[in-house]
């Protein structure tokens, strides 16, 4: 049962007064009670972390650490939208925050934009991203750029097609840029409704942050002292090779990592030798690897090293970081696996694409957009490019044979002649369209489009605050993650074991005495999760932490 403290609630709705605080009391069997196990993970990520000082709720009986612990239960819980309480027994939620029950969907969704009407969702998650990077110094040193497509299925407005590569269409979408670390983890993300590609998001907006956030720089007397000593390190894939773009950021001393675009002839194999490379994972593998110097376009020179496949294959890899050694810069290369399967977790999991705001927004009139006309022009020359190529195929496939006929060589040469002529007609058709398409704009303002061109933008205001908490709840599980991973014979295991564990029952038995409430879990499924769980326990009673809002020392067990 939901609501039974009725005076609190009078209080709070009459005469304004509240929050409420948290009040346990004995409850045994509370489904999802193992998120309670995530409370230490959640508070060291820095949930509650800057919260007054960013976000502020009318007085009622809610109170913000409620709130914003609901919301992190709810993505580890993986409730992956505020819609998913309506089919939840909120009394039962309620006994995991210490409450006679949770806010209902509507009333929830309600707080949230109350929280984001002063848009400061973005400046909590800074404040957060340059915490995480001062707990790991280490990590902030090489970071992982890539857009992530965000398809869009609503009709509140009609986006601009993007390329989805894992479903292989072209959607209505919007692109998230993301910031992450080598093993995954997420710093930041930017949202471009105009996506203007990687290379003008990386210099104007990622990189002019990063210059700001990311500790542990080198001084500018090292630098002048051994001048190849890099500040940090970018690496994205090939949308973002530009031989000028590098030596622009060279001049600021930032290294770039990337696919080699056009990388040319395959290297003699006598050049290739075998190297130890440890893995993200930490484990050991052997590559065959070479390195030359490479002088890009006359702009920079640069570190191209090569792997060659069982194969035969050779991927080309680029790198302005000249002092790594070559067998770390090919793994810090190969483990950009690390951020698509973070894209691939977070959609699965988390519910990274879906909408929070169903809002929308204007676009500013002086933004640069492509310009429809190009846009048809391009298709046009493209869709000609094709056919010439098809109709060049089918004229090389005619061969005059030696033991032919004579009288099928007159058909022949008609025949010849005739597509010879259709493709000189195509291609001069095709200089035409290429004229057509050079005369033409590649982009325009944003207020220079017609009317039956123009688009809105979706809300990112609650995106932006729920997204942070969900990056929260991430750190949190993997966290975690790492800690029973050292406890388990199959590692990659660690998160399916996790998940479980959210979703397990648990007993919460408060001790006012002591001082202490005890999160009693119910026995998983083996022997060996058992004891996996009950090293966790150890570890997280170790901490001695409190449950948000009260004095009592949480004490987490495993029913014998």
């Amino acid at each position: 049962m939901g609501a039974t403290n009725i005076f609190g609630r009078l209080e709070a709705s009459l005469l304004k007064q509240g929050p409420v605080a948290p009040e346990f009391t004995p409850c045994l069997d509370v489904p999802n009670g193992g998120v309670l196990l995530a409370i230490p993970s959640l508070l060291c990520m820095g949930l509650l972390r800057h919260t007054r000082k960013y976000f502020d709720l009318p007085s009622g009986y809610y109170d913000l650490t409620t709130i914003f612990l609901l919301l992190a239960f709810m993505a580890l819980a993986r409730l992956k939208r505020i819609e998913a309480l309506r089919y939840c027994a909120p009394g039962e939620w309620g006994k995991l925050l210490g409450l006679d029950r949770i806010p209902e969907a509507k009333t929830l969704r309600k707080k949230v934009r109350i929280l984001c009407e002063d848009n400061q969702a973005p400046q909590w998650a800074g404040e957060l991203c340059r915490d995480w990077m001062g707990m790991f110094p280490e990590t902030a040193g090489v970071l992982y750029i890539d857009g992530h497509v965000r398809v869009y299925n609503g009709k509140q407005t009609e986006l601009p097609r993007h390329h989805v590569a894992r479903q292989k269409l072209c959607l209505r979408a919007t692109t998230d840029y993301w910031v992450n670390a080598m093993d995954g983890q997420p710093f930041f993300m930017i949202n471009k409704a105009v996506d203007p590609g990687l290379l003008i998001v990386l210099e104007q907006e990622i990189i002019p942050r990063l210059e700001r956030d990311v500790p542990c720089q080198s001084e500018l007397f090292e630098q002048e002292r051994n001048p190849l000593v890099p500040r940090f390190n970018l690496i994205f894939d090939r949308e973002g090779y530009s031989p000028d773009f590098f030596a622009r950021m060279w001049k600021k001393r930032i290294a770039c990592l990337t696919y080699h675009k056009y990388p040319g002839e395959d290297w003699p194999e006598s050049e290739f030798h075998e190297y130890d490379v440890k893995l993200v994972s930490g484990h050991e593998v052997t590559m065959p690897l070479a390195e030359r110097g490479t002088f890009l376009s006359g702009k920079i020179w640069v570190r191209e090293i090569r792997k060659l496949t069982k194969t035969g294959h050779q991927t080309s890899i680029i790198s302005t970081d000249y002092l790594r050694d070559l067998s770390k810069t090919a793994a810090t290369m190969f483990a950009r696996w690390s951020q698509e399967n973070f894209f691939k977790y977070m959609r699965e999991n988390y519910s990274l694409d879906a909408l929070v705001d169903y809002s929308t927004g204007n676009i500013p009139e002086s933004t640069k957009v492509v310009c429809p006309l190009y846009r048809e022009a391009d298709r046009d020359v493209r869709n000609m490019a094709a056919q010439l190529g098809r109709k060049k195929c089918q004229c090389n496939e005619i061969i005059l044979c030696d033991d032919i006929a004579p009288d099928k060589v007159i058909a022949y040469e008609e025949k010849k002649q005739s597509l010879l002529e259709e493709i000189r007609d195509m291609e001069t058709t095709l200089e035409e369209l290429k004229e057509c398409r050079r005369n033409t704009p590649k982009h325009v303002e944003f207020a220079d489009l017609p009317p039956e061109d123009r688009f809105r933008k979706l809300g990112m205001k609650s995106k932006y605050f729920i997204d942070a908490v969900k990056m929260i709840a991430y750190r949190a599980e993997t966290a975690m993650a790492n800690i029973i991973r050292r406890s388990m014979r199959h590692q990659d295991e660690a998160r399916s074991l996790l998940r479980s564990l959210y979703a397990t029952e648990a007993d919460i038995l408060p001790n006012y005495k002591r001082g202490t409430v005890t999160v009693r879990l119910h026995q998983p499924a083996n022997n060996c999760s058992a004891q996996t769980i009950k090293k966790l326990c150890r570890e997280l009673n170790e901490a001695r932490g409190k449950f948000p809002g009260t004095e009592l020392r949480l004490v987490y067990d495993l029913v014998s």
